[in-house]
């Protein structure tokens, strides 16, 4: 699995590419969000555009980083996910968890929109 990011408009975009489970794939999604989180960034965009599968850890791994990131009083959202992903996600009722989004530009304006919300 590997990670990119990158910061637009004050929010950090994850590409994720791979498989996010157990082992390697969980660790470093937990990982990557503590990092930035550590750095004070709270605004944190995961582009799941290139994840083909996830597995429990793998979803045990975002549930944790949406947590942390939502304790930290920040915002964790998803964008572009895999039909695959999107499914999965559906079944384990996790979709009503997270902020999903089918457009990055969207995604980014909704950080916009509820950062001047808390202001």
């Amino acid at each position: 699995m590997k990670l990119v990011t990158r910061l637009i408009d004050c929010v950090e975009v994850v590409q994720i590419n791979g498989r996010i489970e157990l082992g390697e794939g969980s660790a470093a999604v937990r990982e990557v969000v503590r990092d930035l989180l550590a750095n004070g960034r709270k605004k944190i965009l995961l582009n799941l555009a290139d994840v083909d599968y996830i597995d429990s850890a793998g979803l045990g791994s975002l549930v944790s980083a949406f947590t942390s990131v939502r304790n930290a009083g920040g915002e964790l959202k998803l964008v572009y996910l895999t039909k695959k992903v999107q499914d999965l996600l559906q079944m384990t009722r996790l979709y009503t968890v997270f902020d999903i989004y089918d457009d990055e530009t969207a995604a980014l304006n909704s950080f916009d929109k509820s950062a001047a919300s808390t202001a």
